[in-house]
């Protein structure tokens, strides 16, 4: 068969970006547009165990994981408001989810950028929040409480593990209002594969409750 060519001036159509990742668990995720059929949360716990606070620039023999940081800032919401329920605490601890997919962008990097890549993080936790039955649209006070503990877990994390003096920490992240009783343990880097456990056994526990 004689090959066709384009119109002179012209270049073949490219073939279109690739915009879906596939999972460990077989799922393809597509970017542009996530299903939450294909949303699986231990793709999510394997993912979020992998990807490092900070960029890995925090001390200990392990990294300090995204898994670990959502365990913490739930930690701390609770203490900030012991009356959460169930379904509030699933949100907070998934605030973070589409990291699994599109890593953790530091925020100085995140000041140069658009706000292209916010808008696909929003669209991957709407999905995951439709995948277990939470509010694709976070309320303004709930998401003002995971605001104020992520920030309080920033500022815990950067003087404990990323060599921050507190006075700077402070400027960035602010005080902290509260000091977990079990705050060392939370910000001890473990190994991808605890990390791992420690996620999903938390999101396990409170999927029960929620029945």
């Amino acid at each position: 068969m004689a090959k066709t060519s384009s119109p002179k001036g012209t270049s073949p159509r490219a073939a279109p970006a690739r915009a879906w990742q596939r999972m460990l668990s077989g799922r393809r995720l597509d970017l542009l547009d996530p299903s939450p059929m294909d949303i699986e949360i231990e793709d999510i716990a394997h993912g979020l165990a992998r990807v490092a606070r900070w960029n890995g620039q925090t001390k200990g023999a392990h990294i300090f994981s995204v898994a670990q940081h959502s365990l913490l800032v739930e930690a701390v919401a609770q203490a900030l408001e012991p009356s959460l329920s169930c379904t509030q605490k699933m949100i907070i601890l998934l605030h973070d989810a589409p990291e699994y997919v599109v890593g953790d962008i530091i925020s100085p990097f995140k000041a140069v950028l658009s706000d292209s890549y916010k808008a696909v993080e929003n669209r991957i936790l709407a999905a995951v929040h439709l995948r277990y039955g939470l509010p694709a649209t976070v309320p303004d006070a709930l998401a003002k409480l995971c605001k104020q503990a992520d920030r309080a877990a920033a500022y815990h994390e950067a003087t404990a593990l990323a060599d921050f003096e507190h006075a700077e920490a402070e400027k960035f992240f602010g005080a902290p209002r509260v000091r977990l009783p079990n705050l060392e343990a939370l910000l001890a880097p473990q190994t991808s594969a605890l990390a791992e456990i420690a996620f999903l056994s938390r999101f396990r526990a409170l999927e029960t409750e929620l029945g």
